[in-house]
């Protein structure tokens, strides 16, 4: 089922990365972790349908999303990108894999950090946020989204990595398995894994070599 729904506030998060809310359909449900697909209520992209996760929790009285725009081409996120309060979006029921299974480790590639931000918003306001790590790989300093968020929420549980550049507070490199290593001890645990298709396959073949369950590894299929 399609629901349209007005933007009621657009944030912007970093130079590429906006926050937006909308209104929310009466009776609408989701799980944290979870996305939809979104289109633009516009002439010629209500059929561009594209997924999105929300950021916001199911309580909620509003739906959230924290999208990044590709500008070199003109794709769904350049059209989100120059929406304005008071503009529309199409939004479907809600899917998805990713879901909180258990304490664990959080590993997420750029914009592959948002369905993490729905589970850490629950986990926190249910007080179970103790005993979960969240490591963060971006190419530089600016690209991390919502890193004083991480920060403050999870202490020295939040590893940011860095592969184009070097700053200080940030590991450099990338999520390889010497890293891995180097950064975790227990594979008992669950790992969540989110990031482009490279990286989600790379990431939980090193922790399937370094001892993970196979079924303890959730990731987006």
């Amino acid at each position: 089922m399609s629901y349209t729904v007005k933007i009621t506030d657009i944030l912007s998060l970093t130079h590429d990365v906006k926050m937006l809310k909308t209104e929310k359909p009466k009776g609408y449900d989701f799980t944290p972790g979870q996305a939809t697909e979104v289109a633009v209520n516009k002439e010629g992209w209500k059929d561009e349908k594209r997924p999105f996760t929300f950021t916001s929790l199911p309580e909620d009285d509003y739906l959230e999303f924290v999208i990044k725009s590709y500008r070199d081409h003109n794709g769904v996120t350049k059209q989100i990108e120059d929406l304005v309060e008071g503009d529309e979006l199409i939004v479907d029921d809600a899917w998805g894999a990713i879901q909180y299974n258990g304490k664990g480790v959080f590993i997420a590639g750029g914009a592959g950090v948002t369905p993490f931000i729905s589970i850490f918003r629950s986990l926190k306001a249910t007080g179970n946020i103790e005993g979960n790590k969240l490591i963060f790989a971006n190419k530089t300093g600016k690209d991390v989204i919502m890193e004083s968020y991480f920060e403050e929420l999870l202490g020295e549980d939040f590893i940011s990595i860095l592969d184009q550049e070097k700053v200080e507070g940030h590991a450099s490199g990338r999520v390889n398995m010497e890293f891995i290593k180097e950064k975790l001890n227990d594979f008992s645990q669950e790992f969540y894994v989110c990031g482009p298709q490279p990286m989600v396959e790379g990431v939980s073949e090193i922790l399937k070599q370094l001892g993970a369950n196979p079924d303890g590894i959730t990731f987006e299929k």
